[in-house]
């Protein structure tokens, strides 16, 4: 049984103040002394950076599209094992999920699945009266999710915010925090949303700080937390990264090499447990930083993040760019996602990569976003031709072509097409997966390592 207690923090629509509030709430229960869980609905990376910093544990994702609704709570279970409290960032508006999917992936749907009450952050900036109707109607929408209060936020003034309390004591609905309209705090953003944790270092600290004060001086966290511990147990096994391991192997573990730094910064943190559970050692080092590989690297990984804004840097890199190639031409087993794909490239922007594909990336205006179904059109050291995944594509970067002649998948949603690259032991494509829900990948993956 999973009895940690929690809260969902969902909101009417993006921009609300999500990541405010809940980031906030992190930092302002973890500085009370509590081990907080912190968590986020969908396949955001970047928000988990800020909740990773505000808690000092691993932000972890909670994704029913990539990890199929029944794998939600024991993920929870996993992440907020020995934990005080967890509180879980929605995405989106409340029951906004996979297009055309009705509630799959939606903060609703992780909040029923979790049995966790959800505390609605309402942009009050302009209304006042009405504030009751838009609350009623997303309390009575679902009766299965529980709205046990409410945070208004962007409140102009003591008139304004009795209004607003006026309205919703005929909701039923307590008021939990009210945050005054106040100068942002200094969080970023740029063309896929906040700039990363890795990227901004002491300023990202100070904002996080920020965050928590307000929160704490607004929101009644005695309140919250008695809320928090109305979430009855769950009856969920937690998920555990064994599901990846092998056999005792002879010998040393193959070390698995993980691009990191700013460059590189979307990471599942599961991942690295899955490989290290698979019997790997997990070594991380930064591409912009680092001219050599880790020592007897066997297998490489190189995830997403934003060498586009980088891409000088990385190019400048020779040494590190040469030892990426020559493994690469080695055949082993090399697994680039999104930002290790275009790392890969010829060049990216004009700008020397690695070149071990034949293609060449350049920035778009056009954002590419959405879930997508795929299946491994070929063999490769990641998986076997015939294997299904879920995944999800997020970019602003074009790749020319954007299939090799043996792709890495085929997609079968929102079109059908191919798209990616298989060459010797390199599987490179602008999908992200989640493994958890296919912990065969990373197992596959090491033993490919394992016998180099």
């Amino acid at each position: 049984m999973v009895s940690v207690p929690r809260l969902v923090i969902a909101a009417p629509a993006s921009n609300s103040g999500k990541t405010t509030v809940a980031t906030g709430l992190m930092a302002a229960f973890a500085a009370r002394g509590l081990a907080v869980s912190p968590h986020k609905v969908g396949p955001d990376y970047i928000d988990p950076g800020y909740h990773s910093l505000a808690t000092g544990r691993p932000g972890r994702n909670l994704d029913a599209y990539m990890c199929e609704p029944e794998l939600i709570a024991p993920l929870f279970a996993h992440g907020s094992a020995g934990c005080d409290l967890a509180v879980v960032e929605g995405v989106m508006g409340l029951y906004d999920g996979a297009s055309g999917q009705g509630e799959l992936a939606s903060t609703a749907q992780v909040a029923k699945l979790l049995k966790a009450p959800v505390v609605l952050v309402v942009d009050a900036s302009s209304q006042s009266r009405s504030v009751a109707a838009l609350v009623h109607g997303f309390a009575s929408w679902d009766p299965q999710v529980r709205i046990g209060g409410v945070i208004l936020n962007k409140v102009a003034s003591d008139r304004h915010e009795a209004l607003l309390r006026d309205a919703l004591d005929e909701s039923g609905l307590p008021v939990l925090g009210v945050i005054r309209r106040a100068p942002q705090v200094a969080t970023p953003s740029r063309h896929l949303g906040l700039v990363p944790v890795a990227e901004r270092q002491g300023d990202a600290v100070e904002a996080v700080r920020a965050m928590g004060e307000r929160v704490r001086a607004g929101c009644d966290l005695d309140a919250l937390l008695a809320l928090a511990r109305t979430a009855p147990a769950l009856p969920d096994e937690p998920w555990t990264p064994a599901y990846a391991s092998t056999a005792p192997a002879q010998g040393p573990r193959p070390v698995v090499a993980v691009a990191g730094g700013a460059a590189f910064t979307f990471a599942y943190a599961e991942h690295a447990e899955l490989l290290t559970a698979a019997g790997a050692e997990v070594v991380v080092f930064d591409p912009l930083r680092d001219e050599k590989l880790p020592v007897g690297t066997a297998g490489l990984v190189i995830g997403g993040g934003f060498p586009e804004m980088y891409a000088p840097e990385l190019s400048a890199n020779e040494p590190l760019r040469r030892a990426v190639t020559e493994l690469a031409l080695s055949g082993a087993p090399v697994a680039a996602e999104c930002a290790g794909l275009l790392y890969l490239a010829r060049e990216l922007d004009g700008k020397p990569m690695c070149g071990v594909l034949d293609a060449e990336a350049r920035m778009s205006e056009r954002l590419t976003l959405g879930y997508r179904q795929a299946v491994a059109v070929s063999d490769s050291p990641l998986a076997a031709a015939g294997t299904r995944m879920r995944g999800h594509e997020f970019h602003r970067t074009v790749l020319e072509p954007g299939a090799g002649p043996v792709p890495a998948w085929g997609m079968h949603q929102p079109e059908r097409r191919v798209e990616g690259y298989v060459q010797r032991g390199v599987h490179a494509s602008y999908l992200h997966t989640h493994w958890a829900a296919s912990p065969e990948v990373a197992r596959r993956f090491v033993e490919h390592c394992r016998a180099r």
